[in-house]
């Protein structure tokens, strides 16, 4: 079993790391916004789904600390030769966008998060 109060103030500390609303965190993963309202004030308990849900598209995310508080947040992969955190390369990153890109929408806003926790915030 795990403890529902430390879950949800994880699955918090995840939501405003990527400095999503409740709403657009729901949409990023494929729930209803009422399943994270209810799980973050504590009338429903997560299901394996709803974790899974949340490891798929947040990679950074690591189950045993979601689920237990053990381990880190955000998870850095470290290369055997150094101890430098590997990124993707960048057209990798552009193919995704390029394809997530909608022709009927226009991008308001990107925010690029950074290793060292940083970020910077690009608005039209």
């Amino acid at each position: 079993m795990i403890n529902t109060e430390a879950f949800t103030k994880r699955l918090q500390q995840v939501i405003d790391y990527y400095g999503e609303s409740a709403s657009s965190f729901a949409e990023k993963i494929g729930v209803q916004r009422s399943s994270i309202s209810h799980i973050l004030s504590g009338r429903n308990k997560p299901s394996l789904e709803f974790v899974l849900k949340i490891l798929s598209a947040f990679p950074e995310v690591e189950l045993y600390w979601l689920l237990n508080g053990k381990g880190e947040f955000p998870a850095t992969k470290k290369t055997t030769e150094s101890n430098t955190i590997t990124s993707p390369p960048a057209p990798v990153i552009e193919d995704k966008m390029a394809s997530e890109i909608k022709k009927d929408h226009s991008i308001e806003r990107i925010v690029i998060f950074y290793s060292d926790g940083s970020f910077k915030n690009f608005q039209n």
